[in-house]
C-alpha cells in the first residue's frame, strides 16, 4: 500500500531559474526516453500537460476565493477532466480520498491512456462547441486542438512524467528569484530553432523583450499587438510591465480590462499557436484574442478567438 504524505505534494522549493530549469530538463530526459526524442516532440507534449496542471491549480485558487467572497464559481473543466481527478498523484491527496488516477492505475494496461486519449482530450477540444462556452473554455479547446494522443510511449514513463509536473507548482517557485511557471520551458522553445532540430523557429531572447518593453511602457489603457506573436513573449512581458505598475493600486474594472480587452495577437505556425495561447492564459490573460493564420496574405485558419 502506498504510504501517503502529509503535505500539498508540491515537492522542494526552487529558488533559482536553474533549479527550476533543472526540473523541466529531468521532465524532458523522461520523456526522450519514452518516444519523444527531439524538441518538436517533446516541447508540445510537456505543454499541454503542464498546462493542465496549472489551469487546475489556478481554478481551484479562483473557486477558494469567490467562496470566501460569498459569490458563484463556475469552473472550466469538471470531474473526472480537472488535473486533481487524473493527474495528481495518490500521496497528494486528503487522507482516506482517492481520484481517477487511482482507478484507472488498478484497471486493466493501458486503461490510463485510453481515458485520456479517448475521453480528456475529445472532450477538451470540444468545449469550444458549447453554445455556452466561457472565452476560457474556448482557449482551453484551441491550446488541445493540436493534441491527437499521448505522445510518451508506456503508461509507467507518463506516470513518471506526471509526478513530475505535479511538483511545478506556482506555490513551490519562488517569485522573487524565478520568472512566471509559464516560462519555465523557453530554454525548451529556444532548442526548436537550434541547428540539427527541424523547427526552424527564432525566439527573441527575454531580455531584449523586456527591455522594448520598457521603451514603448504600455499602460493599462492602450492595447498590445503583435502580428507575428510567436510564443507569445511580448505580450506576456507586457503584462507583467502594466501589471507592476499598477500595483496594489489596481481596480477591479482595469485588472478585468487587462484580462479580457488589452492583448491581441496573429501567428501563422501550428505549434506555437498553441503554445502562445497557453504561454498566455498562464499569465493570467484569460481573453488572448488570438488569431490562426497568415498575417500577410489574411489566410485564416481559426479566427474564433478573434472576435471584436
Amino acid at each position: 500500500m502506498s504510504k501517503r504524505k502529509n503535505s500539498n505534494g508540491n515537492g522542494r522549493r526552487h529558488t533559482t531559474q536553474a533549479s527550476v530549469d533543472q526540473a523541466v530538463k529531468s521532465i524532458c530526459d523522461i520523456m526522450r526516453r519514452g518516444n519523444c526524442a527531439g524538441a518538436m516532440q517533446y516541447v508540445p507534449e510537456l505543454t499541454w500537460i503542464l498546462f493542465l496542471r496549472i489551469l487546475d491549480e489556478k481554478e481551484h485558487r479562483e473557486e477558494q476565493e469567490s467562496a470566501a467572497l460569498g459569490v458563484p464559481f463556475c469552473p472550466s473543466l469538471e470531474s473526472p477532466y480537472r488535473w486533481r481527478d487524473w493527474g495528481s498523484p495518490l500521496e497528494t491527496l486528503p487522507e482516506g480520498q482517492t481520484n481517477k488516477r487511482v482507478e484507472l492505475q488498478n484497471a486493466p494496461q493501458n486503461a490510463l491512456f485510453g481515458f485520456i486519449n479517448t475521453e480528456l482530450l475529445p472532450h477538451l477540444k470540444g468545449l469550444k462547441n458549447r453554445p455556452d462556452a466561457s472565452a476560457r473554455q474556448k482557449v482551453i479547446s484551441e491550446i488541445m486542438t493540436g493534441v491527437e494522443r499521448v505522445r510518451i510511449d508506456t503508461e509507467r514513463n507518463f506516470l513518471d512524467v506526471l509526478d513530475k509536473v505535479h511538483q511545478l507548482t506556482t506555490e513551490a517557485i519562488d517569485p522573487t528569484h524565478v520568472f512566471t511557471l509559464s516560462q519555465v520551458y523557453e530554454g525548451l522553445l529556444l532548442k526548436m530553432g537550434e541547428k540539427g532540430n527541424d523547427g526552424g523557429q527564432f525566439f527573441t531572447p527575454r531580455q531584449v523583450i523586456k527591455a522594448m518593453v520598457q521603451v514603448i511602457n504600455p499602460t493599462v489603457d492602450d492595447t498590445v499587438y503583435d502580428p507575428g506573436c510567436g510564443t507569445g513573449g511580448f505580450r506576456a512581458q507586457s503584462v507583467e510591465h502594466i501589471r507592476a505598475n499598477l500595483g496594489n493600486d489596481a481596480t477591479a474594472e482595469q485588472l478585468e480590462t487587462l484580462k479580457q480587452r488589452t492583448f491581441w495577437g496573429r501567428e501563422k505556425e501550428n505549434l506555437i499557436y498553441h503554445i502562445a495561447l497557453a504561454n498566455l492564459v498562464l499569465h493570467g490573460i484569460d481573453k488572448p484574442s488570438l488569431w490562426h493564420g497568415n498575417t500577410l496574405t489574411g489566410r485564416e485558419t481559426y479566427g474564433g478567438l478573434f472576435d471584436g
